[in-house]
């Protein structure tokens, strides 16, 4: 059962998640030495990452990876990658591992399983939510679902929001962390946070339906019991 939790604004969802990565990641340190950490886009995570740059932590000992990216060309205002360093937080850190959509769907997610195979798991996930209710680039209504034979990243082609060619970690990436963290504010999301309280199968419950799964939630969108 995923626990949420509920916050009055938006700001004070982004400040509690900075609070609870930070955390974690002195505990992680403490125990492994590093901190590894998978981010997400929209503008619930980014309001996070400006409010942990802010910070003063052992950033050499961090690692930042990221759930999705667009693919677009390296430089685009677009990606994913690009806008979180604009909060300033990838030139804090010890290592940045940007996924390479430049290169294409199938090849920049063969390249970055590469990476990312020996990282997992990882410490901390966080994940936001769209409007229809996909989180990274896993799209409702689109085949993937991962098996045996899937890799740990995915390209992703066809997406019902532009660009349509994209990367994503797959569902079992995702999951395998020590701690996910699911970011939702904004009244745009207060139809997806219905259906998802009322039992729809969104790509973001079939992600976050683990025990180490929590979502911080503005208040005004949970419907009342």
């Amino acid at each position: 059962m995923t626990q949420w939790v509920e916050f009055e604004t938006a700001d004070d969802v982004a400040l509690a998640a900075a609070d609870s990565i930070m955390e974690h990641a002195r505990f992680s340190i403490q125990q492994r030495a590093e901190f590894r950490l998978v981010l997400a886009g929209g503008t619930s995570p980014i309001s996070c990452y400006r409010k942990l740059a802010q910070r003063e932590l052992e950033w050499n000992r961090w690692k930042l990876f990221y759930g999705d990216e667009r693919c677009l060309p390296q430089q685009d205002a677009q990606r994913n990658a690009n806008i979180v360093a604009s909060t300033g937080l990838p030139q804090r850190v010890g290592q940045h591992f940007p996924i390479p959509a430049e290169l294409g769907a199938e090849k920049g997610a063969q390249q970055y399983a590469s990476i990312i195979d020996s990282q997992m798991p990882f410490d901390t996930v966080l994940l936001g939510m769209g409007e229809d209710g996909h989180t990274a680039s896993l799209f409702p209504g689109q085949d993937w679902m991962q098996t045996s034979t899937e890799p740990s990243v995915i390209p992703v082609h066809q997406a019902p929001k532009p660009p349509p060619d994209r990367i994503s970690l797959s569902l079992s990436a995702l999951q395998n962390c020590r701690q996910m963290l699911v970011l939702v504010s904004g009244e745009s999301k207060r139809e997806a946070v219905r259906r998802w309280q009322q039992g729809e199968d969104l790509p973001i419950a079939q992600v976050s339906n683990v025990e180490q799964a929590i979502v911080f939630v503005e208040s005004s969108l949970v419907n009342p019991v």
